[in-house]
Formats: structure tokens, sequence, C-alpha cells
């Protein structure tokens, strides 16, 4: 699978430049949530926008899948992409990011058509947090390597309800974080970088059959999320790896 995926920096960064589009590469899996993030990113920031000149570029990006469950991350090829071996990994010219944070924020600086964080900089530390809160405290946990010790370990159910209350708390905190600064999205009227870590943490959450109604507000969210192109263009469902139904 790798081997047809080696990456040629020099030779396709120069004919994106001729082409007057930025190619990119995303190594993801379809369900994972932090690759998820990414491609929410990559869909907002990809319209057209005029960058530095009269004429309109476009940010595109090539998916390349890797497929968790039959171990593809632990692959030599992909290891050198990402030691640790996790999704998702941007290649974006001569430049390499692992970890999804670092990807976005790598987005964020290079290209700065739809700003993912505001301008204000107490919305940008709330973003911050929510964002944290979902990355530190509820993903690493529900995780598919964390899963999958607990269902050999313990028991298959048990990681059921390890990923509910995991999913609960982190939500509890999220509910109390935003009451006083969501507008129609996570903090305020614009999609910011918080939205972004929201929407596929509640997708996984109702994939957990959690009960949402729990969190009126993240509930709220996801339906708003649901309206938003570059959101539904993300979904795991789309993916090129996706199962067919």
């Amino acid at each position: 699978m790798m081997e047809a995926q080696e990456v040629e920096v020099e030779v396709e960064a120069q004919a994106a430049t001729e082409s007057g589009d930025q190619q990119i590469k995303l190594y993801s899996y379809w369900r994972s949530s932090c690759s998820y993030r990414v491609r929410i990113a990559l869909n907002l920031k990809g319209q057209n926008f005029p960058l530095f000149s009269k004429r309109k570029k476009r940010l595109k990006y090539e998916y390349k899948a890797v497929n968790l469950l039959k171990g593809e991350q632990f692959s030599p090829e992909f290891r050198k992409l990402n030691p640790v071996g996790y999704v998702p990994v941007l290649v974006d010219g001569d430049t390499l990011v692992a970890d999804s944070f670092a990807i976005l924020m790598h987005l964020e600086e290079k290209y700065p058509q739809h700003p993912l964080l505001p301008p204000d900089l107490q919305k940008r530390a709330i973003n911050y947090q929510a964002a944290n809160i979902v990355s530190s405290s509820i993903q690493p946990l529900q995780n598919l390597a964390v899963l999958k010790y607990l269902e050999e370990k313990v028991s298959p159910d048990e990681k059921i309800e390890w990923v509910k209350f995991h999913i609960g708390k982190g939500f509890s905190a999220l509910e109390e974080l935003l009451n006083n600064h969501a507008g129609k999205y996570a903090t305020g009227d614009e999609v910011y970088m918080a939205d972004l870590f929201l929407a596929p943490q509640v997708y996984t959450a109702i994939r957990f059959q959690l009960d949402m109604t729990q969190f009126p507000l993240l509930a709220r969210l996801h339906e708003a999320y649901k309206k938003i192109p570059a959101f539904l263009d993300a979904i795991p469902e789309k993916q090129p790896d996706a199962p067919s139904p």
C-alpha cells in the first residue's frame, strides 16, 4: 500500500506552482476523528480566494488512505512519515507535519483564507481550551489502541462504558466552558477551531450511543454543522476509504 504513496515532494511542488494550485497530501483514515478535523480545515481553506495576486488559487489536497484496522500505520513506510504511527499526516510541499493540532496550526499560519482563530484574544483562548479538552482529555482515551487494549484485557462491554464516561466528562466541561461564548457556533457566529474539534467528537459520541440530550449546547452545534458544506464533505462516510453501505 505505502510503496505507491512515496512522497515525491520536489516534482509535485513544482507542478503545483506552475499550475497555480497548491497540492497537499493528507494521510488519513476515514473514521479517525483527528483526520476528520483536518479534512474540515482543508475544505474550509480550499475555497477560491485571492492570495497576494489578482489570480485566484485553490488549495487542494490528495487523500492518502491508511487502513488502521489492517495496521498500515505501523508499516516501515508510514513510520518514516510519523514515527509514532498515528494519522493524520500532512505533506505540504517540502513540509511534513504529523498530529492534527500541529497540522491545523501549520495551515492557519501558511494559508490565511478562512481563519481558524478569531482576532479577539479572549475568544482565541476559548478556542484553544475547547480544542485541548477534546484533543487531550477525550480523544486519547477513546482511540483505537486504547479500546483494543480494554477489549483484550478487560471486556468488550467495558470499553463502551469507558468511552461514554470519558466523552461525557469532557462534554460536561465543554458545555460549561462554551455556555457564555457560543453563538451560532461554538465561540460566536463564525466557524473557528473549536468547531473543528467538536464536530468529529460529537459524531463519535453519537456512534457510541451517548445520550446527547444531556448536552443541549453541543447537540445544537451538531445540527448547525450539518448545514456547512465543508463539514458535510469531511464526514467519515464520504471518504474514499469508507466501506460501501
